[in-house]
């Protein structure tokens, strides 16, 4: 495969999966931020900034949250800047990505347009932009083949879900508490996994085991361990080799070591070192970002976030 569709590829994974994480975690943040009293607004909005990788100014507010993060088409640290950077890489692999796909991904560029762009018309695009980008990804599973070209797709889609469930797990795990806080039912709806928290817990649950299930759980498709065994998964189908001398790949190698410390690390130090664990998942993604991109690319794009590792 030739180097340039390798790395659009690559990105368009990533920049569909950061936009749908960035969606998520704005949809459940607005709603609870704009609920705060007025003096408390800007002071939450500037640290969900700061998690999301914008350096936000010193009198930064709802409104300039709103537009970093979902409207700013000047980066990709927005769902807008986001969007149209995976169309426009698919615009330069347009002869491996499928018509289905290509159809979707530029509709869906060009739809964020008819959205209003304040506080209820940010938090309906949201909405909008998750069901979206979903479909997206599921016509690439069912009308791309699962060759090399899928491979990179789904590479850069695992590698950056990891990242947005770590980023996720930092909104509440930076709080400074207090009633206006999200609890950890609204941080399990915003990945997608409450329903499947409940059933795997009978039905009820601490702060500890919703932790443990977005971190450790190996069956649902947005957590942290999940994420990371695919990405080891899809790496090592990229590149079997090694044999007897081991892992030859850097990029596997590092995501190996991230998941044998996720392994083996008990649950209660998880929750306990929360923060340190989840500055050491998203330093590992962007390391091996960095390595694939050495290994497989020869113009690689800036693969960290402004702001990166946390």
């Amino acid at each position: 495969m030739l180097s340039r569709i390798a790395e659009s590829l690559f990105w368009i994974g990533r920049y569909m999966e950061r936009a749908d994480g960035v969606a998520r975690i704005l949809e459940v943040h607005l709603e609870r931020i704009t609920q705060l009293p007025e003096h408390e607004q800007g002071v939450e909005a500037r640290r969900i900034m700061a998690i999301m990788g914008v350096e936000p100014q010193a009198d930064a507010g709802v409104q300039d949250m709103i537009f970093e993060l979902a409207w700013n088409p000047e980066t990709t640290t927005s769902i807008a800047g986001s969007v149209g950077a995976a169309r426009e890489n698919a615009r330069r692999a347009r002869e491996i990505v499928s018509s289905s796909m290509w159809q979707t991904l530029n509709a869906t560029n060009y739809g964020l347009t008819d959205h209003r762009k304040d506080t209820v018309g940010t938090f309906r695009m949201c909405q909008w932009a998750s069901e979206r980008i979903s479909m997206t990804r599921g016509l690439a599973d069912m009308t791309m083949a699962h060759d090399q070209s899928w491979q990179f797709l789904t590479l850069g889609v695992t590698l950056e879900r990891a990242d947005m469930t770590a980023r996720l797990l930092w909104t509440r795990a930076s709080s400074r508490g207090g009633s206006g806080e999200a609890t950890w039912a609204e941080i399990l709806e915003c990945a997608g996994a409450y329903e499947a928290f409940l059933r795997s817990r009978g039905g009820s649950f601490n702060d500890e085991s919703a932790t443990c299930f977005l971190v450790l759980d190996r069956l649902f498709p947005r957590t942290i361990i999940y994420s990371l065994r695919r990405a080891e998964k899809v790496l090592s189908d990229l590149d079997p080799g090694g044999g007897r001398l081991g892992v030859s790949s850097e990029a596997r190698r590092i995501i190996g070591k991230a998941l044998m410390e996720l392994e083996y690390d008990s649950s209660d130090d998880i929750v306990k070192h929360l923060p340190r664990q989840l500055n050491d998942v998203q330093s590992a993604i962007s390391r091996a970002s960095k390595a694939v991109s050495e290994k497989y690319f020869i113009h690689a794009q800036e693969a960290s976030w402004f702001g990166g590792v946390l």
